[in-house]
């Protein structure tokens, strides 16, 4: 009886996950099963369309159901956890874009877009816990701490910018730089930034020189023709980020 029960849910759980190739279990009226097919389908993807809105809109029905029943039969979670569900569709379009196995049915740009829109939950329910530091700090002076929910993040492809109208077969020659913060409202910010300042966060965040080593580290790798003027702007950067909840201040002494 055990093994009977065990092969029919597991006869169940298949067909709910792939009804197209995968035979119902005997004795369930289809009229039942159709309903548990629906409800759970529709689960995944009402989620994955609120976390997705902009592939969704891009891809279009029918390639986005076709996207989410391929992921929903296919792809083997590593948590049971709804908030992961949208990592994990990250993880499947990862393997399914890698550069041996890219389908055609797939853009190439889509695992970068898919992190772009992730990003945006994964700040919203970030639990880090912020580290030490003296909000009112010298940042020229002190050691400036970058905020663990102030992300600069590269992409190749122009990920801001891919909608239904504009869906670019190849990658452009330079980077798509973004800054993703949550502010001290809850709220979660995007802006493109440039190389300089991307590299500015970049030092930052190894959380080892004073604010004003790092600007002349900086200035140094840029070539810069003025280092006095270089340094005041790069002080009123460091205070623009302090505003803008991307430094939370400097390290305690």
């Amino acid at each position: 009886m055990g093994d009977t029960l065990r092969q029919q849910q597991f006869a169940f759980a298949a067909h709910l996950r792939d009804p197209a190739r995968q035979p119902a279990p005997t004795g369930i009226e289809d009229r039942r099963l159709a309903i548990y097919r629906d409800l759970f389908y529709n689960n995944i993807e009402g989620l994955l369309a609120g976390n997705f809105p902009v592939i969704r809109k891009t891809l279009g029905d029918a390639r986005w159901h076709a996207l989410v029943r391929d992921f929903y039969a296919h792809h083997r979670s590593r948590t049971p956890l709804f908030t992961e569900i949208a990592r994990e569709f990250i993880r499947y379009c990862e393997h399914a874009c890698q550069a041996d196995a890219q389908r055609d049915d797939l853009p190439p740009w889509l695992t970068e877009l898919a992190h772009y829109e992730w990003v945006e939950l994964a700040l919203q329910i970030s639990d880090a816990a912020t580290p030490p530091h003296d909000a009112d700090g010298d940042l020229l002076d002190g050691i400036p701490v970058v905020s663990p929910h102030a992300w600069a993040l590269a992409y190749r492809w122009p990920v801001p910018r891919i909608a239904p109208d504009y869906q670019p077969g190849t990658p452009p020659d330079a980077a798509t730089l973004v800054l993703v913060r949550r502010d001290r409202t809850l709220q979660v910010r995007f802006a493109e930034i440039s190389p300089l300042v991307y590299r500015l966060l970049e030092l930052l965040g190894a959380g080892a020189s004073s604010g004003r080593d790092v600007l002349l580290q900086l200035a140094g790798e840029a070539g810069a023709d003025d280092a006095d003027a270089f340094m005041a702007q790069g002080a009123a950067m460091l205070e623009r980020m302090r505003a803008e909840d991307t430094l939370l201040g400097t390290r305690p002494a």
